[in-house]
């Protein structure tokens, strides 16, 4: 774990911690198995000039794409933060928007920023490599009454861009008074970096779901009734993305606790 400040940690803690468990269980999945999970937004601070953040970024590649905890539909965010920059090697997926983000939730959390963590719902957060701390806060956020979300895509146009429908269901979960805020992000798999300099010198890095592009499109109406939200965006995707490795999500998040109440992912068809 490495704190904001560039003060070490210990190596130990990342390279010690497994997730076996996960890696024996099942990939597929029937259709009445899916439908019964829940969605849970997992979001990994990361960085590629963080020796840490590898073993964290493998996790949360297995947590995708085995889908390993029975009743959760993990839908997960990979944000390369940039304060790592400054360390020999620049991460070509950084942004200070996504430290940005994680300095928010530093502030709820009341702790320094650090990589590698994980953030589930947006309301608990530890070391981004801990497979166990993970099962439990996941199996608890998936406990929890979700509001729907629901995405539909329509047809891509020459210049790249697709319009998506976007509704929001009836608000659940938000008894204290507190905007719930709709966001969009775009997420990318199958990234990888050949880092030649800083701590992760030699190594080829790959990623999963790293996050691409993050906006509001609007706030729920709490008094809506059934349909609390609807919108329809249009998403421009860029020519250096690979659209087949895209995935577009919808998420509400209160904006003071910062609690995640629902989400939709879908996978754009290139």
């Amino acid at each position: 774990m490495r704190k904001f400040s560039g003060l070490g940690l210990g190596l130990s803690l990342a390279f010690l911690v497994t997730w076996f468990a996960f890696a024996t269980k099942p990939k597929a999945q029937t259709s009445v198995e899916q439908a019964a999970r829940k969605p849970v937004v997992v979001e990994l601070f990361t960085s590629e000039g963080c020796s840490s953040c590898p073993p964290a970024d493998a996790l949360l590649q297995k947590l995708e794409t085995q889908q390993p905890i029975a009743g959760a539909e993990i839908i997960a965010l990979e944000e390369h933060v940039d304060y790592w920059n400054h360390d020999g090697w620049i991460d070509p997926y950084s942004s200070p928007e996504w430290t940005e983000r994680q300095q928010d939730y530093a502030t709820l959390f009341k702790n320094d920023p650090y990589t590698p963590e994980l953030v589930v719902d947006g309301q608990s957060q530890f070391v981004g490599n801990n497979a166990r701390e993970a099962d439990v806060k996941i199996r608890t956020a998936a406990r929890n009454t979700k509001t729907v979300v629901a995405i539909t895509p329509g047809k891509p146009d020459a210049s790249g861009s697709e319009r998506f429908a976007v509704s929001v269901g009836k608000l659940e979960g938000n008894k204290f008074v507190d905007v719930a805020e709709v966001w969009l992000a775009v997420t990318e798999d199958a990234l990888h970096s050949s880092v030649s300099r800083g701590e992760n010198a030699g190594h080829v890095l790959h990623h999963v779901a790293t996050l691409r592009s993050l906006h509001k499109i609007g706030v729920v109406d709490a008094n809506g009734g059934s349909v609390s939200f609807t919108a329809d965006p249009v998403v421009k995707f860029n020519s250096h993305w690979n659209v087949e490795n895209l995935h577009v999500i919808v998420f509400v998040q209160k904006k003071k606790s910062r609690e995640i109440l629902g989400a939709a992912s879908i996978k754009i068809k290139g």
